[in-house]
C-alpha cells in the first residue's frame, strides 16, 4: 500500500472513530459558584467541574455538552431525560422528588462544608448570638431547621450570593450560611474583601460531597469512577490548582492563605522554643 494510501486509510480511520464517539449531554448549574463551577457572559461553562468533566471525555473516548440551568429546573430536566447526567448532585438533595426512581451515583467527586460567615469580632460567641441568619434562595440551613422552627433564627433571604455577602457586611444580618470555599473565594478574589468575613468552626455546619448522577447510563457512572481512581493524582492536582478542598480538614478552613501562612510560622517557632 503506498504512503499516499495509508494516510487516506488513516484520516478515515479517525474520522470514523470521531463519528462513533458518543455524545452526552450533562446538565450543569447556571450559577456562579467559582472556584467549583460558573457561567461566563457567553454561556461557557469554566472552573474546576469543567475541567474535570473535560479529562474524563478526553480518557474515555467520548464528547460532553454541557447545557447550564437554572438549579431550580435541574432536577426535573435530569428525571425527564432531557439531560443524560447531573453535576453536581447527592442523594441527599430533593429526596421526595427523586422517590422511586432509579438513580446512579459516581463516588464522591469533592467534599465539601456548608456553615457560618461571621464578622471575625464575633467568632467564638456560640450560635444563640445567631438571631439572623442570611441565606441564598433556594438553600436549606440544616444543621438549623431546629433554630429556625422555634424562631431563635430568623432568616434573611438574599436572591444570590452577592446580595448575602452585602447584608452580613452590612450587618443586616448576624452571619451568612454559604459554602465555605466558594463565600471565602468570593470575598477574596471577587469583593476585594479578604478576611471581612470568617468561617466560624464552633457553629453549627455540615460536611458532605458532590457527586455525578444518572438516571439512563449506569455504565457510564461505572466508568467515571474508574477515572476517578485511576487519575488520582491528576484529580487531586486540579483540586488543589482551583482550591475547591482548601483547608477542609484543618483549622485554617476559610482563612485567607497570608493569615495560614502567619499562623503556621507562627507554631512553627513555639514548636521549636523560638522567640
Amino acid at each position: 500500500m503506498t504512503p499516499k494510501a495509508l494516510c487516506s486509510l488513516f484520516i478515515l480511520s479517525l474520522a470514523a472513530g470521531h463519528a462513533a464517539a458518543q455524545t452526552y449531554v450533562v446538565g450543569v448549574e447556571q450559577a456562579a459558584f467559582a472556584p467549583h463551577y460558573q457561567v461566563d457572559a457567553h454561556g461557557e461553562y469554566q472552573g474546576f467541574a469543567r475541567e474535570l468533566l473535560d479529562l474524563f471525555a478526553r480518557d474515555s473516548g467520548v464528547q460532553v455538552i454541557y447545557r447550564p440551568l437554572p438549579v431550580a429546573d435541574l432536577q426535573q430536566a435530569l428525571l425527564d431525560g432531557s439531560i443524560d447526567l447531573k453535576y453536581p448532585d447527592s442523594p441527599e438533595w430533593a429526596g421526595p422528588a427523586k422517590a422511586g426512581r432509579a438513580l446512579y451515583y459516581s463516588r464522591p467527586v469533592v467534599h465539601y462544608v456548608d456553615g457560618v460567615l461571621v464578622a471575625p469580632r464575633r467568632v467564638g460567641q456560640g450560635v444563640d448570638t445567631l438571631e439572623r441568619l442570611a441565606l441564598v434562595e433556594g438553600w436549606t440551613p440544616a444543621a438549623y431547621r431546629e433554630r429556625i422552627a422555634s424562631g431563635q433564627t430568623v432568616l434573611v433571604h438574599s436572591a444570590d450570593l452577592r446580595q448575602m455577602i452585602r447584608q452580613a457586611l452590612r450587618k443586616d444580618s448576624d452571619g451568612a450560611y454559604y459554602n465555605v470555599v466558594v463565600a471565602t473565594h468570593y470575598l477574596d478574589h471577587i469583593r476585594a474583601r479578604p478576611g471581612a468575613l470568617v468561617f466560624d468552626p464552633a457553629l453549627p455546619h455540615t460536611r458532605g460531597s458532590f457527586y455525578l448522577v444518572s438516571t439512563r447510563h449506569p455504565a457510564l457512572i461505572e466508568r467515571f469512577d474508574r477515572f476517578l481512581a485511576e487519575r488520582h493524582d491528576a484529580i487531586a492536582a486540579l483540586k488543589q490548582a482551583h482550591g475547591v478542598e482548601a483547608n477542609l480538614d484543618s483549622e485554617f478552613l476559610g482563612m485567607e492563605q497570608w493569615k495560614i501562612d502567619f499562623l503556621k510560622r507562627q507554631q512553627a517557632r513555639q514548636a521549636t522554643g523560638t522567640p
